[in-house]
C-alpha cells in the first residue's frame, strides 16, 4: 500500500546517485572541468570505496582567491577532510538539519559502512519543492 508522506520522511537513499569523482592529484583546472561537465556542486576526492575528501564550487573559489590555482595546488589540497556522513535511512529533514547545523551542502551517504554517495542541498530543496511524496507504508 502507498501513502501519502510529507517531503522530510522521505529516506535520502532515494536521492543518491552514483557521485561525481576526481582523483586527489587532479589540478584545479581539471577540478573545474570536472564540475563543469559532471554538472555537480561537489566531487569526491579519492579512489577507493571510502573518500579522502569533498572538492566543492566553494573550495575552488575560496582557492582561486588566495591564488591557489598557480601554485601546483591539487583536488585534495583544497578538498574538505572533515566530512559529514549520514546512513542512507536518514530522512530529508534529519539531513537538511544537519547541513544546517555545520554550514555546509553536501552530505556523504552510507549503507551498511558502506560509502554509496552524496545528498546535497539542492537534491533537498527538489524534495521540499515537490511536496509531499508518495512513501511505501
Amino acid at each position: 500500500m502507498t501513502e501519502l508522506g510529507t517531503a522530510g520522511d522521505l529516506p535520502v537513499s532515494a536521492l543518491v546517485a552514483d557521485p561525481a569523482r576526481i582523483k586527489p592529484d587532479a589540478s584545479l583546472l581539471e577540478v573545474a572541468d570536472a564540475l563543469v561537465e559532471s554538472d555537480v556542486g561537489a566531487l569526491v576526492v579519492g579512489e577507493g570505496d571510502r573518500p579522502a575528501g569533498i572538492v566543492s564550487e566553494r573550495d575552488l573559489i575560496r582557492a582561486i582567491a588566495r591564488r591557489r590555482l598557480v601554485d601546483g595546488s591539487t583536488a585534495m589540497d583544497v578538498a574538505t577532510k572533515q566530512l559529514v556522513w549520514c546512513d542512507a535511512t536518514a530522512t530529508v529533514a534529519e539531513v537538511a538539519a544537519e547541513m544546517g547545523e555545520h554550514y555546509i551542502r553536501h552530505v556523504l551517504v552510507e549503507e551498511d559502512g558502506r560509502f554509496i554517495g552524496v545528498v546535497s542541498a539542492r537534491d533537498l530543496l527538489g524534495v521540499y519543492a515537490a511536496g509531499d511524496v508518495d512513501t511505501e507504508a
